[in-house]
């Protein structure tokens, strides 16, 4: 699980911190102790503040506490997220 207060390079789901408000693109007044999940796969953005995303990924993004949170980033993971390994041998039958 990857956990950021900012976007970083390199992933496309994440569980962060729920900003008290996201103004163009920045965080205004701090944290809150809730937690949400945002997917870039899914459509949604990390500097889009929860008010601005439409209600499916409203019910994605939470807001979780953290166990819930880290919880809710595995389930998503797991349906929506499955790795392709490109390296498994062929069988031949």
């Amino acid at each position: 699980m990857q956990t950021y207060e900012q976007p970083a390079l390199g992933w496309t789901v994440v569980l962060r911190r729920c900003p008290v408000r996201t103004v163009e693109g920045r965080v205004q007044g701090g944290s809150t102790n809730a937690f949400e999940i945002i997917c870039c796969d899914c459509g949604d953005h990390p500097d889009r503040d929860y008010r601005d995303v439409s209600p499916p990924l409203q019910r994605i993004r939470g807001p979780y506490p953290i166990a819930a949170g880290v919880t809710a980033y595995e389930e998503h993971l797991k349906l929506y997220h499955r790795p392709v390994n490109h390296f498994l041998p062929k069988v031949s039958g």
